[in-house]
């Protein structure tokens, strides 16, 4: 059986990086409208993360903020994939070592042997200041600045796309709707 990292190893290797985060409890967060009242006073954008399949059987991890609509129809042009659904629990589990309601990018340490997960960011997202995410588990939110983020990422190893993500942004942003970090 596949072990996985726990939210206190997590930690031990956001502090090998020299990466500081905050955390706060809170009680169990399964979806965006359960969070509300949780992250009120917690500062910085709170994200939503998607574990996603295309139909290559790609598994994809988008990361975007909790307001963002993602349209799963358009957004395979936007990435460079196929036809894009939810990936299964089961999947996600053996995949990210995380439950439904847990997804985050810290679960990517749990996938740096097999490399299996490519992560796509929302590009306005990475140019806020602080992100927040659940640390492993949905019981808590850890907040880590966004320059951080793309360290941790980066020593995950993973390949990780900035996307613009907001559909009326399109129009307006000069820069290409999907590119590699």
């Amino acid at each position: 059986m596949t072990s996985f990292i726990s939210r206190a190893e997590l930690f031990t290797f956001l502090d090998h990086l020299g990466i500081k985060t905050t955390t706060r409890e809170h009680a169990p967060v399964f979806t965006v409208e359960d969070g509300a009242e949780c992250w009120a006073d917690i500062p910085g954008v709170h994200c939503k993360n998607l574990f996603l399949r295309d139909a290559g059987r790609q598994n994809w991890l988008l990361v975007a903020p909790v307001q963002r609509r993602i349209d799963l129809k358009t957004l395979p042009d936007r990435i460079g994939s196929k036809r894009l659904s939810f990936g299964s629990a089961d999947r996600l589990w053996a995949t990210l070592g995380v439950r439904p309601g847990s997804v985050t990018p810290f679960a990517l340490l749990n996938d740096r042997q097999e490399q299996s997960v490519r992560v796509v960011l929302d590009a306005w997202m990475m140019q806020q200041p602080l992100l927040n995410f659940h640390p492993l588990e949905n019981t808590a939110t850890t907040t880590i600045a966004a320059s951080d983020l793309r360290r941790f990422l980066k020593s995950c190893g993973h390949v990780v796309s900035l996307a613009v993500l907001d559909p009326q942004a399109v129009n307006r942003v000069s820069a290409p709707a999907c590119d590699t970090i």
